[in-house]
This record gives structure tokens, sequence and C-alpha cells, in this order.
């Protein structure tokens, strides 16, 4: 995946804005995009009903549009998909109860704990990194992170960007006090940086090839700073319930063969997604190809709950994350046996 698309939604408190009418929203959209409801040939008897239904959060032109392209649609259960603009609202959504499973990067889940949410961490995606980099201009005089000192440097707040830039600041010895710090959305770094406001840009996705097009140069990847992991998350009321559960498992399944799929057609994907999305499809299959590695969905290992755990020690270290947490508790490997069996 070429970038975070949980980091879509910004605030100064990722929990704070709108939570109600937001949720009212998701459910309301939940119940617009229900999709499935055919049972499929290969459902074991022990596995979902018709009559199940599992709400599922989702991204634009992401996991959905993979299961649909792949042929993984429909399901053996009732899905409804709902789509959102960040993690941070997913982790509200399936605290909330309006969600049963969805995926963000490893920060919201760290803030929703720290807030109280009720989560659990079902499954690990693997994606690419390689296009979450720091840019700065053509002409710049900065050859590295360590002249990044006492610069303008735009980033995303509580995203992958401040996550990544920190780590590379204290590779250097550097701390996030040491630059001057500006937290802007996407679009408004993308003109900031155009402007010349700016003397180094923290940004992911399709604003890096485009500002590259334009003369843009990367300074550094995060490649080596960020694990590529992103979380699929699940309500502890739906994991309660056999069928939901079962549901999640073969949901879990699809998405595997979807994700395999999309690795082996990467140009018919390329052209499927980048109509959804409003791009190129030279753009979006350039992307594709010089990804750090294919999406694909794992089984929860020690390694997992290690990142996600320094991912929130950085959090709190920046004043960030209002207090330390453990989050291996909210890890939950009961899916770990479908994760890790051969693809039929």
């Amino acid at each position: 995946m070429p970038f975070d698309p949980t980091t879509a939604f910004v605030s100064r408190s990722p929990f704070g804005i709108g939570r109600r009418s937001l949720l009212r929203g998701a459910a309301g959209a939940c119940g617009a995009l229900a999709l499935g409801g055919l049972p499929a040939p290969s459902r074991a008897a022990s596995g979902p009903t018709p009559e199940t239904v599992l709400r599922i959060a989702d991204y634009k032109a992401l996991d959905g549009l993979a299961l649909e392209a792949s042929g993984q649609l429909p399901t053996p259960f009732r899905s409804q998909f709902a789509e959102f603009g960040s993690g941070n609202l997913i982790v509200e959504a399936i605290n909330a109860g309006s969600i049963d499973v969805g995926s963000s990067s490893e920060i919201p889940p760290a803030f929703g704990i720290a807030a109280g949410a009720r989560l659990s961490i079902v499954a690990v995606v693997k994606d690419d990194v390689n296009w979450q980099v720091v840019l700065v201009p053509p002409d710049s005089p900065i050859r590295s992170v360590a002249d990044l000192k006492g610069k303008r440097v735009g980033y995303v707040r509580t995203t992958t960007t401040q996550y990544y830039l920190a780590r590379m600041l204290g590779e250097v010895g550097l701390r996030f006090t040491d630059i001057q710090p500006i937290a802007l959305t996407p679009a408004e770094g993308q003109a900031a940086f155009e402007q010349g406001a700016l003397d180094a840009w923290a940004i992911y996705g399709y604003s890096v090839p485009f500002a590259i097009k334009k003369g843009a140069r990367v300074l550094v990847t995060s490649n080596g700073y960020l694990s590529g992991n992103y979380l699929y998350l699940a309500s502890p009321d739906a994991l309660a319930e056999p069928g939901k559960a079962a549901a999640i498992g073969e949901y879990f399944l699809r998405l595997r063969r979807a994700f395999a799929w999309r690795a082996a057609h990467l140009e018919r994907w390329a052209q499927v997604h980048s109509a959804a999305i409003g791009v190129s499809a030279e753009i979006d299959l350039e992307i594709l190809r010089k990804n750090s590695r294919q999406r694909d969905l794992a089984p929860i290992t020690d390694a997992d709950v290690a990142s996600a755990q320094n991912v929130a020690d950085t959090f709190h270290e920046l004043g960030v994350l209002p207090r330390r947490i453990d989050i291996a508790p909210a890890f939950d490997r009961r899916f770990n046996d479908i994760l890790s069996r051969p693809l039929s």
C-alpha cells in the first residue's frame, strides 16, 4: 500500500471531535453499503451462516475493492461495508459497537487504549513503507537528517509521519524540539511545500510521486524506521459471538486470497484501483511496482506486539500520548491458524 489511509483524519485530540455524529453516520453507512449474503460452496458446517451480519470498516478503494476485483464477494454471511477516513474513527466505531472489524496503522489503537477503548488486535497487515518519506525542495542544501536542525519541517500529527520523523531525528541525536515542527494536513502540507514555506516535508502516499514529478527530492524514506504493520482490530463483543467470530475468520481468509490476487495481477489492480481513486493507472502502477512489499495479511507474532509497543512508547515520549500503556493484552491470536494456512 503506497500510503497509510488511517492518517486521512487529523485532530489535536484523536478521539475528541464530533464523536456522536460521526458514529451515527458510520452506523448509517453500514446499512447503506450492504454486500454479500449468499452462501459459498467452501463454507464449513461450523462457519458463519447467511444470517450472520459482519459490519466491516473499510477505506476508499482498499480491501473491499480488492475482495470484489478478485472474486471474493459475495461472502457466506452478510457483509456490511462502511467507508471511513481514518483509523481513529474506526477505533471509535469499534468501541461504540457500531463496527465489528476494521484496520488502522499501529497508532490509533494506542490512543484508543489510552482513552479506555474496548478493542482487540486480531491480525496484522504487512504493507509498503517506501512511499512514506521526507521530501526537500530540488535546490535545498539539506543533505541529511542532521541538516534538519532548526528547519521548518511539515508533518501530519499523530500519524506515521510524526513517528518516523521522530525516529529519524533521534538516530542522529536530535529531538523533535530541535526542529521547527509544523503540523499540517496533507493538502496544507502540499501547498506550504510548493510555496516554499517548508524546508522539508514528512509525507506519504500519492503526494510523494506528484511532488517528485515537480522536482522534489527524497531526503530519506521510512524504510527501516516503519515496520510496515497495519493492525486489524475487532470488537470484543463481536469476538464473543460464535457466528461473528467465524465470519471474521472467513473474511480474513478471503482477504488473503484477494491480496494474493492483487500481487499477481498488479496491472489489472492498478486499472481498477486508479479508476476508483481518480489517479492515472500509470502512476498507480509505478507505486505498486516500487513498493517495499505487496499487501498481505499475517498472523500475530511477538515482533508485531513489540513493534506496536514501541510506537506507543514513542508517542508517549513525544508528549502526545497522555500515559504509557501496555498494548500486549489487546492482542488476540485466535485467528493465527487461519492466517497461517496455505491458500487454496
